[in-house]
């Protein structure tokens, strides 16, 4: 049935702003809340939900030939891994705050919370000032927080709960650096690497254990969060 979205409405008009290029792509038929926009690019992060085929993309170009449609699969994984996250989080109608996009890794945050303005009706800002910030997103990833933690029990305080801003969303926390930094050098954006208030001690033990478990930062994460919930219950 793909071939009746070779057929665009004549009577309508679309230009080059970003409200007629999704409109575009709603007219052929994609689910543009599983896509994301940008002025040069369309990202999709779930192929079979946005049902943006191949003969969608024919017709698209037609109309927008400079625009790129990416088919990634990474892409795709770091956005089903980010949703498991900020499905359980975010609110329809929240206004949420995102770091400026002068570093990759914010541009590439950027990307996967572009489509929730459409999924859930949220309104994405750069302003630290603005008033009525329901949440605040940032780019912690997975290696950073399984290496906070192991840094907490090698000092012999355990975990800290309160570490992680209340009103913080994290979208990367599941997401391994490996991951980011090939989609990064695939978009030809620079990669990212320790931050300095790493733990030299638990950056080796993590180094060991990826020789011995490979899943092992996964397991970790899922442990803090399994006793993070138990002690509330409690």
């Amino acid at each position: 049935m793909d071939f009746i979205f070779d057929i665009v409405p004549e009577n309508e008009s679309f230009k080059e702003s970003k409200k007629d290029i999704l409109k575009f792509l709603k007219a052929i038929g994609v689910d543009t809340r599983f896509i994301s926009y940008t002025s040069s690019k369309i990202y999709i992060n779930n192929l079979r939900f946005s049902k943006f085929s191949r003969t969608k993309e024919k017709t698209f170009k037609k109309h927008y030939p400079n625009i790129e449609v990416l088919r990634s699969s990474l892409f795709q994984k770091i956005c089903s891994k980010s949703s498991k996250v900020l499905a359980n989080h975010i609110k329809p109608k929240q206004k949420i705050l995102l770091p400026n996009k002068d570093d990759s890794i914010n541009n590439l945050l950027f990307i996967i919370m572009e489509p929730y303005t459409r999924k859930y009706g949220v309104e994405l800002s750069f302003d630290k000032n603005e008033k009525g910030i329901d949440l605040i997103a940032y780019n912690l990833i997975l290696d950073e927080e399984v290496n906070h933690i192991f840094s907490e029990i090698f000092t012999g305080k355990g975990i800290d709960f309160n570490r992680k801003d209340k009103k913080g969303i994290y979208p990367f926390i599941n997401i391994p650096r490996d991951w980011i930094n090939s989609f990064l050098e695939f978009e030809n954006l620079k990669t990212i690497k320790n931050k300095n208030d790493s733990d030299d001690v638990a950056e080796s033990f993590m180094e060991f254990l990826s020789n011995v478990v490979p899943q092992f930062k996964d397991n970790v994460l899922k442990s803090e969060e399994f006793i993070e919930e138990n002690l509330k219950i409690k």
